[in-house]
């Protein structure tokens, strides 16, 4: 039988349970707690009541919100806040553990007088976080106001964000001060701000600005959720990168670096704060290279620290290999030919890394990763053995799927976008070297010669890389040659400003992106299916480029590591744009990439593997 639903019913976790755990029912006005009556010592909730621990005292506890029940922490565990949305209801988080366990699995069929009412609730796409998961069974629709209910057979999770505000776990994000790090912490900040937690996202003055104003693919000033917390701007050296230096790596940005020290103190403070706020558990997720700033938290009480890698399982475990000796292991017949991890970084940041591995690892409490089993599960796997049973997430891409973009027309729509919107499908190359490489003046100009002669149409970020604090006015702007912008202007068009890459990568025109193989970059190319000529500069950059070409067949090298000593020749860079762009090959390639951004989309989605991740450390957190 399908018991009916009125406007007065509220429910525990996705379900309306009838006769388990003491045979309470759902109709109008009750509500059922976690395990049936018991919770409430045998009560039954009547209208204008709330619940606290162990009796019926009315207006202690709880109020009636949107013609629903708000219950304290201990009453009615795990059904808290109820509230009306659009023409349903939203719901908590898990499956009642009284029906089949943590996960909501269920034996079929149901025995008799055990029927799961659930209802369908507006999808909230994005937002959702909970998999929908059906058992044999047929919905019924004798549910007031049109929702439908499944009958004895069939379990399906709704989705919906779980409202768990007093659940009072809240999460603080630290982010490195570097684009590509922030921009990654803050997309995660999004997708865990979807579980209806609230997340302070720290930083000090110039880089929390640098972060919302370079925000693409969606806006984080619109979600209530996401807090920025400013701290007092720390005065530091901000030199202008050398597009000169024999070492692509931007040395300028240290001095950026070694001022977060100066947050230790601060973030302390923060978390001290949030504690005696009445929060249950501060969250706290840390760069891997900002140790320092959160070695203090986890001495204080209800605190946990997790380790966000900014890099891929690949680059991760390419490290250890390569400080084990280079062993033998499936996987590893990829790792020929990179260079070695000193070739990858200059001294100077092996000198600043010392000051991060002098704090004791045994803080962290956890890995994630911005990354994917469909990507690279076989190095996450290699990864997982190396942490010793230490709990490890893959819970990327971070970035949305389906960017918000600004409506054609606009005036604050990128112009690159307009004109992307009269090219022909997978036509163009984006050509973007990050916010950390500067080129000289000769590089910049073999890479317009290429271009050009390639005959393919092109969008060229040509930008200078980012300085500790992007908002000071010293900025070097970078010559073309005459009358080149003129000439190629029926085929290509050059941005020296900030560029909406995620939006570029999503469009149907772009066919290509010729790329530093940055972790962020490769991450958003591969979610889009765009193929990459890969140019790495430094750091993780050559082993992604290892990843995208050698293991992901999704991309070609323009140029190997072992020559990043020349200047690429035009030709080269010609070659490169014509295979990617213009040939059998390179179309071989968009189809793998096509075929992998299907399945990274397919596992975000409702049941979809790293839709389970990620509920899975949203329930280990909030445990």
């Amino acid at each position: 039988m399908a018991e009916k639903i009125t406007t007065k019913n509220t429910y525990d976790q996705n379900i309306g349970q009838e006769a388990t755990r003491g045979g309470a029912t759902v109709d109008e006005g009750w509500s059922v707690g976690q395990n049936g009556p018991q919770d409430v010592r045998g009560v039954i909730i009547g209208e204008g009541l709330s619940v606290d621990q162990n009796s019926l005292k009315d207006g202690k506890g709880g109020s009636i919100v949107d013609e629903g029940w708000s219950v304290d922490q201990n009453g009615m565990r795990d059904i808290r806040v109820r509230a009306k949305t659009n023409e349903g209801w939203s719901v908590s988080q898990n499956i009642v553990q009284d029906v089949g366990g943590e996960g909501g699995s269920i034996e079929h069929p149901l025995p008799k007088n055990q029927t799961i009412l659930k209802f369908l609730t507006s999808p909230l796409r994005d937002n959702a976080r909970v998999a929908a998961k059906d058992v044999k069974g047929e919905a019924t629709t004798d549910v007031e106001g049109g929702h439908s209910s499944l009958e004895n057979h069939t379990i399906a999770k709704f989705l919906t964000p779980p409202l768990r505000d007093d659940a009072r776990v809240v999460v603080v994000m630290v982010p490195l001060p570097a684009q590509g790090h922030l921009n990654q912490l803050l997309h995660l900040s999004r997708l865990i701000s979807m579980y209806n937690i609230q997340v302070y996202y720290i930083g000090i003055t110039s880089h929390i600005q640098q972060a919302k104003i370079r925000a693409h693919g969606f806006d984080p000033l619109t979600i209530t959720k996401i807090h920025f917390h400013e701290f007092h701007q720390t005065p530091f050296e901000t030199p202008l990168p050398n597009p000169n230096a024999s070492f692509k790596f931007p040395n300028q940005l240290l001095p950026s670096f070694y001022a977060t020290s100066h947050l230790r103190e601060p973030v302390c403070l923060l978390v001290r704060e949030l504690l005696s706020a009445n929060h249950r558990k501060v969250v706290v997720i840390y760069d891997s290279l900002m140790k320092c700033v959160v070695q203090d938290l986890p001495q204080l009480p209800n605190t946990e620290c997790y380790c966000f890698n900014s890099t891929s399982a690949f680059m991760s475990y390419s490290y250890l290999w390569e400080l084990k000796g280079k062993p033998l292991h499936p996987g590893t017949e990829n790792y020929e030919d990179i260079p070695t991890i000193g070739d990858s970084f200059p001294p100077e940041f092996w000198e600043f890394l010392k000051t991060q591995e002098q704090v004791d690892w045994k803080i962290n409490c956890g890995e994630l990763y911005n990354s994917s089993r469909v990507i690279e599960s076989l190095y996450l796997d290699l990864m997982a053995k190396e942490y010793d049973g230490m709990k490890q997430w893959a819970i990327g891409p971070f970035n949305p799927m389906e960017p918000q973009e600004k409506s054609k027309g606009s005036n604050k729509r990128h112009e690159s976008l307009d004109w992307l919107d009269k090219q022909e499908r997978d036509s163009v190359i984006f050509v973007s070297f990050g916010t950390t490489t500067s080129l000289c003046d000769e590089e910049i100009k073999v890479l317009a010669i290429g271009l050009e002669k390639s005959l393919q149409k092109f969008i060229w970020v040509l930008r200078d890389a980012d300085k500790g604090d992007v908002f000071t006015s010293d900025v070097r702007k970078v010559q073309l040659l005459d009358g080149y912008e003129e000439r190629i202007k029926e085929r290509g068009i050059i941005v020296r400003d900030w560029a909406p890459q995620l939006e570029i990568l999503a469009h149907s025109s772009t066919g290509g992106f010729m790329s530093h193989c940055g972790w962020n970059s490769c991450m958003e190319s591969m979610s889009f299916g765009v193929p990459i000529a890969a140019w790495p500069m430094h750091s993780d950059q050559p082993r992604n480029s290892q990843l995208v070409t050698k293991y992901l067949k999704i991309g070609l090298i323009v140029r190997p590591w072992a020559c990043r000593d020349e200047v690429v020749t035009s030709e080269v860079v010609e070659n490169a744009v014509k295979t990617l762009m213009a040939s059998s090959e390179g179309d071989e390639m968009r189809k793998r990439a096509a075929n992998l951004s299907n399945a990274i989309k397919k596992s975000v989605t409702d049941g979809g593997m790293n839709r389970a991740e990620m509920d899975s450390f949203i329930a280990h957190i909030t445990r």
